[in-house]
């Protein structure tokens, strides 16, 4: 069958995920600047509210993927907090200045996870050598990897994820994600794909009026929305692989 993990941002869109059926979620905050480690509190209460696996993202800050010494530390202390909550699953990873794996700093999360899976995130899109960062992956204990297929969205990567399926054999579980949705998400399913990563979001806006025009954030999410998953977008979606999977 498959395996529909969503990208959550927040308790209730965790929540609106598993109503519409999800497998798993990925648990983040700040999603759209690519995610970074959820509070204490939103993984405490997601677990409370949710039945699904949980994973969660340990992404210190927005930007690149390499980290200080003390950036690493808190990485650490993070993922110590995650297995004291009982998550089943952390998601993270750490580059080079050159953009290649750093095994040793890398292999220590997977180490401090224990036993908790790990998968190694989108990092891995913009490294070079995509076969030999693969099995640098799986040296390092990961059990699964998300990528895009080193393209903006997933269906444009698909023959690089559809030969890291294979090279990856039983080795590692491959998780196909970026700008995945529930129009092109059969794209992938039909090339092989039985893992899918998507977050099912929308724009939802909360008040309407701002007295004094003053702004607190940046032009990407205005400060009167919240970027929240969509239950209905996921059931729909959730139908869709149903329906094409139970055909096969």
């Amino acid at each position: 069958m498959f395996t529909l993990e969503v990208c959550a941002n927040s308790v209730e869109s965790a929540i609106n995920a598993q109503k519409g059926g999800a497998n798993r979620i990925e648990l983040c905050e700040n999603l759209y600047v690519g995610g970074t480690t959820p509070s204490f509190g939103c993984i405490a209460e997601t677990l409370n509210q949710l039945d699904i696996p949980v994973h969660v993202l340990i992404r210190p800050r927005p930007g690149d993927f390499v980290y200080s010494e003390m950036e690493f530390r808190q990485m650490l202390r993070d993922i110590e907090v995650c297995k004291k909550l009982g998550v089943k699953g952390v998601v993270s990873g750490i580059l080079r200045a050159n953009g290649t794996l750093d095994k040793g700093r890398t292999k220590e999360l997977v180490w401090a996870a224990k036993p908790m899976t790990f998968t190694f995130h989108r990092a891995f899109d913009i490294m070079p050598e995509p076969f030999k960062a693969l099995d640098e992956i799986i040296e390092c204990g990961c059990n699964f990897l998300l990528t895009s297929g080193q393209k903006n969205k997933a269906v444009d990567g698909l023959d690089l994820i559809r030969q890291l399926i294979a090279e990856g054999g039983n080795k590692i579980a491959l998780i196909a994600g970026g700008g995945i949705n529930h129009s092109n998400i059969l794209e992938l399913a039909q090339k092989g794909v039985t893992q899918f990563h998507m977050s099912g979001s929308e724009i939802v806006a909360r008040y309407n009026t701002n007295h004094t025009g003053l702004s607190f954030v940046s032009v990407l999410l205005p400060e009167n929305t919240v970027q929240q998953t969509n239950a209905e977008t996921i059931a729909s979606t959730v139908a869709k692989l149903k329906q094409y999977f139970n055909k096969k």
